[in-house]
């Protein structure tokens, strides 16, 4: 590992649609591994029968306010009018309403679209557009707001739609394009089998549909309180924007971000991020920090067989620790009952690692990682505070 690829040993998954190339390629000249389940199909514009009777409902009474949430979404509501032959009816019914834009791609497609936008906030923060709309007063107000995509409990811009509603207003939920989960979720359960085990070290999210598609297909399949137990405690959930980490925020799952909403800051982020927060343990003369998919011991990435790499999660949550013969065969694929599986498999990771010592054999009891006296200290007295 070498300053151009700091994330040489993490496993990133990519749940992007559009661009995802482009953005595995950012990571993997940085040395990470990549794997991709896109979490959403873009039903195209120009096919949305509500988006077109939507328009018509805008251009025959142009509401007194429209809020632009995105710029992708904007102005592919433009494109998709155009092809309805209303382009030229939309932009004069828009330009007789007062345009919000929640943030700087909002406020470009704007632009680009031959129109001014009265107000943006420099959050790029739908709760303070809210917050500005409700500052002013709504009641009895005509809004057209802008949806993200397909409104479900993981989103926030249903809520945005609801509070102005309850304040007072008219509003006109615009379905700019819309979007649903992919018709093969087999990438997509993998990817959360991964989250779930630990077997990723970050999950990036360039979209809050993409956060809603995610976490609802975790809850069909049953395994959302893993999946959120994992993105709390040992897998970065890294954002595009705060728009995006909504919904987690929202489940009390740490995110992280860069400081402006764009891919390329994104990557850079999450390549100083990771290599950060990754754990560092001093055993047996060696420093071992265990990733999703592998061990790096003394800056060389290590992969590990599947039941080591599980063996090596179970010791490493808790270094120094001695963890029983039982639990450690719990934390094997497949299970099963003869504890001499365990033997086999440490056995297996003793060699893997390059680090023999690193595991250690507590007799009658289980096994341990080997910590070095400094950490055995450190331990102590953290244990004392």
């Amino acid at each position: 590992m070498n300053d151009d690829t700091p994330l040489c040993g993490f496993t990133i998954g990519i749940t992007a649609s559009r661009r995802a190339e482009e953005f595995a390629t950012l990571l993997t000249r940085r040395g990470a591994t990549v794997v991709h389940a896109p979490a959403i199909r873009i039903i195209p514009l120009a096919d949305d029968t509500e988006l077109e009777r939507v328009t018509r409902q805008i251009i025959d009474n142009p509401p007194e306010i429209v809020v632009a949430t995105t710029g992708i979404g904007f102005r592919g509501w433009m494109e998709a009018a155009d092809g309805w032959g209303e382009a030229e009816e939309l932009g004069r019914a828009l330009a007789a309403s007062r345009l919000l834009a929640r943030g700087p791609k909002a406020k470009g497609a704007i632009r680009a679209a031959d129109l001014r936008e009265e107000w943006s906030p420099a959050s790029e923060s739908s709760a303070e557009v809210l917050d500005h709309l409700l500052g002013e007063g709504v009641e009895g107000k005509r809004i057209a707001v802008q949806l993200h995509g397909a409104t479900t409990e993981w989103e926030p811009v249903a809520d945005f739609c609801e509070v102005l509603r309850c304040a007072g207003a008219d509003v006109i939920a615009v379905p700019v394009y819309r979007w649903t989960p992919l018709e093969d979720q087999a990438p997509m359960d993998r990817m959360i089998e991964l989250i779930a085990s630990g077997g990723l070290d970050a999950v990036s999210f360039t979209s809050a549909p993409a956060v809603a598609s995610l976490l609802t297909r975790a809850k069909e399949t049953g395994m959302i309180e893993m999946v959120l137990h994992s993105f709390r405690h040992r897998v970065l959930a890294a954002c595009v924007g705060p728009v995006t980490a909504g919904p987690l925020r929202e489940l009390e799952v740490p995110t992280t971000m860069p400081a402006r909403s764009r891919l390329g800051a994104l990557a850079r982020h999450i390549a100083d991020e990771l290599p950060r927060r990754a754990n560092k343990i001093q055993t047996a003369g060696h420093e071992l920090s265990i990733r999703g998919g592998c061990v790096v011991v003394d800056g060389e990435v290590r992969q590990l067989p599947p039941a080591a790499m599980s063996l090596m999660r179970t010791l490493g949550a808790r270094p120094g620790r001695v963890v029983p013969r039982d639990e450690l065969l719990a934390a094997l694929p497949g299970g099963g009952g003869d504890t001499h599986a365990v033997e086999t498999a440490v056995a297996r990771l003793r060699a893997s690692l390059g680090a023999p010592k690193a595991v250690q054999t507590v007799v009658k009891r289980g096994y341990r990682l080997a910590l070095d006296p400094v950490d055995c200290v450190d331990s102590r007295e953290e244990g004392q505070q």
